[in-house]
């Protein structure tokens, strides 16, 4: 993989393969990226956050473990940064109803501190 960080320096990461940890968890709706990340975060199901933008209503922060990436329409969860704007993530819904551990860029998402 290679990324192009704002000065325009190619950097090569090798980060670990992708790996599919699972499908839809049980209790959450059909779209589960917000339910699956409550999941993640915080070990149980939070209904208000089914909905990805409803967790654009934590403050925003930098980048961290922890913190999770949200824009309408998708969120996921900060696990390891790997260079650049890319972090490993906990991927739930990440497409064909599995939820994932994989490279993700933060472009186009707002990162905010669900403990905050």
């Amino acid at each position: 993989m290679t990324l192009t960080d704002a000065g325009n320096t190619a950097t090569t990461i090798v980060a670990s393969g992708e790996r599919i940890v699972g499908g839809r968890p049980a209790g959450c709706p059909s779209s589960f990226c917000g339910c699956g990340a409550s999941l993640r975060v915080f070990g149980r199901v939070v209904p208000e956050l089914n909905p990805a933008s409803n967790w654009l209503r934590f403050p925003r922060t930098a980048p961290a473990p922890g913190m999770v990436a949200a824009r309408r329409g998708h969120v996921f969860v900060l696990e390891q940064h790997l260079g650049g704007d890319m972090w490993m993530a906990y991927d739930a819904n990440s497409g064909g109803h599995t939820t994932r551990m994989h490279a993700r860029s933060l472009r186009g998402y707002t990162i905010v501190n669900p403990r905050g």
